[in-house]
């Protein structure tokens, strides 16, 4: 299951744990990843879809505003 989640992120699972140089993800953020990994694909889908609009528009108005 871990190495789906890190797969999920394009990740090492290192990365993922805490063990490498950066890894951000708190225990809360964790348990969301793997909560959405346990949806059914086409809700699974649309979530990440939308995670990722939400990531474009913010890097669109951070480009923007420089």
């Amino acid at each position: 299951m871990a190495k789906k989640i890190a797969d999920a992120c394009e990740v090492t699972l290192d990365y993922l744990v805490g063990e490498g140089q950066n890894a951000p993800f708190d225990k809360k953020t964790l348990q969301r990843i793997q909560e959405i990994m346990e949806l059914e694909e086409s809700k699974r889908t649309v979530l990440l879809d939308l995670i990722d609009t939400y990531i474009r528009d913010f890097k669109t108005r951070q480009a923007y505003a420089s």
